[in-house]
């Protein structure tokens, strides 16, 4: 019964300020003649003939596939070469120059290099998903390698505990904090880089959909895309949240009875 209150009170303060933010947005535009800012309801009305249709499949479904995708070989990518470096200093030092330089450059600069390389299908567009998502997951997931308890370390060596068990048990584990949080940012990075990618030399996606309304002067569905990435935005962030309190329950947990809560 705890739980449930818990996580009831949780939900309402999560809803509070959106529906502060809906009321006061359609109190305001109300009476709005601005042909840029209609009112809020023709936009939830023009929301549901452009999205509850064959856009869909069209530009939905293969948006949210790229974002799976690149997101997924950003964390892949992140995390092993995060743990390599971070595991090995000779390694990490003769490496550093280069990932510098590649991360100094901007994701979105890659695109029309990219382009013209992978060409303007889906296998560019979820490079530069992965070129701009994999940072903060590798630099995480090295900073957590890097930090992990030299106790915990010494005592592993001397209970023979070493290769690929040393890694499962012990360096995975103590890192996962920092890794994860690194894939919290890079969720944001790459949703970003999805639409992007799509407002270039693209036949389809979010991105090209609102492209498209702002060129042909649709003004309310220009917004409801633009209100639809907000929302897809929120769903995968509350996704994330629930992944990040059943892998980390045990971290969690810790810090609660470090600070004396049940």
């Amino acid at each position: 019964m705890h739980f449930f209150l818990r996580a009831a009170r949780a939900l309402a303060f999560a809803l509070v300020l959106p529906v502060v933010l809906v009321v006061a947005w359609w109190s305001a535009s109300a009476s709005s003649t601005n042909y840029y800012w209609p009112p809020l309801k023709t936009i939830l009305t023009t929301f549901g003939d452009v999205w509850f249709s064959d856009r869909l499949q069209v530009d939905v479904l293969p948006s949210v596939t790229r974002l799976v995708i690149g997101y997924a070989g950003a964390v892949v990518i992140g995390v092993g070469l995060g743990v390599a470096l971070g595991s090995s200093r000779t390694l990490r030092r003769l490496t550093e120059p280069v990932l510098e330089f590649f991360r100094a450059i901007p994701p979105p600069v890659l695109i029309p290099v990219l382009f013209l390389f992978a060409g303007i299908g889906n296998t560019a567009k979820v490079i530069v998903i992965i070129s701009g998502a994999v940072w903060p997951v590798l630099l995480n997931t090295v900073e957590g390698v890097r930090a992990v308890d030299e106790v915990l370390a010494d005592t592993s060596r001397s209970y023979g505990i070493t290769g690929p068990a040393r890694l499962r048990r012990l360096v995975l584990p103590a890192a996962s904090p920092q890794i994860v949080a690194g894939m919290r940012q890079a969720l944001s990075i790459s949703i970003i880089l999805m639409v992007i990618s799509e407002m270039f030399a693209s036949t389809n996606g979010l991105g090209f959909a609102i492209v498209q309304f702002q060129r042909s002067f649709a003004i309310p569905e220009m917004w409801s895309g633009i209100l639809l990435l907000g929302l897809l935005g929120f769903v995968l962030s509350l996704l994330f949240q629930l992944f990040e309190r059943r892998s980390l329950r045990w971290y969690h947990g810790l810090r609660r009875s470090q600070r004396g809560e049940k």
